[in-house]
């Protein structure tokens, strides 16, 4: 029922793609996400390049899915795990943090697919000029770095722009998400704090029962007067950090205050002065299960969701 554009592309047999998530986007949750029908995703973050090639061969071990490698073009090591990839024959490469356009034509002689992550509309119009595969368009709500337009604004608007298969991103974390985001136009999803809250994620039990116990108001957002905004879970850590924004405080001091925080909180538990990054949907999620049984859940409650749509309009809607 949801074979789009993007199942084709990437030769999956759910439209669903699992964020690049730094710290948290190992192997072992790509493994889970693609051998349940999705898209599982390596990130690369800033990793030594060795690194990101032992995650590529551990996936590879266990799996024969396809699987992508998520690159933060920003990191000192992009140019490196770009070889990687190519080398390691790595299907699909998300980007994000800057334009993937010089690796363009290396990734289009390994016939890898490219799939950027863009928060605007010129963004997507450009990228597809240089000839990348498919548009991921993250709303606001996401967690992690973040743009400033909602994603029920940017989708539509993104998929009016380009011909290329767009994937929505952004406060999606069940099947009612997944539809309302194919009703904008969107070909897919990507998801990545409903994710987190998986058997197969590696992330630490503190931080998995942080975002069970968050509601609707806890997914804030810092580093706005850096020009580099991150929403994450309220915490000691937020609150040092907004009260110095408030004072001013310099790009620098910020950036040495943040340096961190992110493994802290994955990898120690540390929920108390760790950056617990999740998205608005945060507030939705209340159980961990497996990345089988999550994208399953999705794709039946959205059947449920569009049956009881067209149910509607032969009755109460026409009337």
């Amino acid at each position: 029922m949801f074979t789009t554009r993007v199942c084709k592309l990437l030769n999956i047999k759910y439209p669903i793609i699992q964020g690049g998530m730094a710290w948290v986007a190992t192997h072992e949750l790509a493994v889970a996400v693609s051998e349940a029908g999705g898209l599982g995703i390596i990130a690369a973050g800033a990793s030594p390049p060795e690194v990101v090639r032992e995650e590529i061969r551990n996936f590879k071990r266990k799996s024969n899915k396809p699987f992508g490698v998520n690159i933060m073009l920003m990191s000192p090591y992009a140019e490196d795990i770009v070889g990687i990839i190519c080398e390691e024959r790595v299907p699909v490469v998300t980007t994000g943090a800057g334009n993937p356009g010089k690796y363009i034509n290396k990734f289009k002689e390994y016939n890898i697919k490219v799939i950027p992550v863009v928060p605007t509309v010129s963004l997507a119009k450009r990228l597809e000029r240089i000839g990348v595969d498919a548009i991921i368009a993250e709303g606001t709500e996401a967690g992690g770095h973040i743009g400033e337009m909602t994603t029920m604004a940017l989708i539509p608007q993104i998929v009016d722009a380009v011909d290329i298969p767009v994937i929505a991103a952004g406060g999606i974390g069940d099947g009612r998400g997944f539809l309302a985001a194919l009703s904008l136009g969107a070909e897919g999803v990507q998801m990545g704090t409903r994710f987190v809250c998986s058997i197969e994620c590696m992330a630490h039990i503190n931080y998995k029962e942080r975002i069970i116990k968050s509601k609707d108001r806890d997914a804030v957002v810092i580093g706005r007067s850096t020009g580099r905004p991150i929403r994450t879970l309220k915490n000691e850590f937020t609150r040092e950090y907004l009260e110095l924004e408030r004072k001013g405080t310099s790009f620098e001091e910020l950036e040495r205050l943040g340096a961190g925080r992110l493994k802290l909180a994955v990898k120690d538990g540390d929920i108390a002065t760790g950056s617990v990054m999740a998205g608005q949907i945060a507030g939705l999620i209340d159980d961990i299960k497996t990345c089988k049984e999550i994208i399953e859940d999705i794709i039946s409650s959205a059947e449920l969701q569009l049956k009881y749509i067209t149910s509607m309009k032969g009755g109460e809607l026409d009337g």
